[in-house]
């Protein structure tokens, strides 16, 4: 009579077993979920982890339809990358943009400044002393501002107003400021001398 033997079966199938119940596990299925959440679909890692863009809305004093607060000389990366790989390797000298609330904190900040600096304009004073003097009298740090004569008859500004950034030039011809929410790999808002 033959005998037929299980015993080398039933050892192989536990491995097997515990080895199924471990990758459903590491596949997520049997993941708990409190209640109320039941057949909620959980975000990807990627959606979890990227970025959110404040909503723009119009601020104070705009048209409904609101524009970029910063657009005095900094311009973005072009659309399609130019064969030497000059946008790539000068991105880190872009300025990042304002959205949402921080937008309007930057074009209010400009209306301030426009407006404390066009008395000095209309006068034709422009000595850097007499602009920072006029910059620190609206309330920013006399070590965050930086004034420098820009030719004959013009000043240039930076004001560092973590987490605004603040510039714009002062000429014969008009008072112009902007905001912008400083650079990528670089703390401050001087601009970056150096990239990768």
């Amino acid at each position: 009579m033959a005998t037929i033997r299980t015993t080398g079966v039933r050892r192989g199938t536990l491995p097997m077993v515990v080895l199924g119940v471990l990758g459903m596990l590491a596949a997520g299925c049997g993941t708990h979920r409190p209640e109320g959440s039941a057949g909620a679909a959980e975000p990807s890692r990627a959606a979890a982890t990227a970025p959110s863009r404040p909503a723009d809305f119009p601020c104070p004093g705009e048209s409904p339809s609101p524009t970029p607060a910063h657009s005095s000389g900094h311009t973005a990366p072009p659309a399609a990358p130019p064969a030497d790989h000059y946008a790539e390797n000068h991105g880190f000298r872009v300025p990042f943009p304002l959205h949402g609330q921080r937008r309007c904190d930057g074009l209010a900040a400009v209306r301030r400044i426009e407006s404390a600096l066009e008395p000095l304009r209309k006068r034709a004073d422009f000595d850097p002393v007499s602009t920072r003097s006029a910059l620190t009298g609206l309330g920013y740090s006399a070590g965050k501002v930086q004034s420098h004569q820009n030719g004959p008859a013009g000043v240039s500004f930076l004001i560092d107003a973590s987490p605004l950034c603040l510039e714009g030039t002062m000429s014969s011809r008009a008072t112009e400021a902007d905001a912008f929410g400083g650079y990528p790999d670089h703390s401050g808002c001087d601009v970056p001398s150096g990239g990768h």
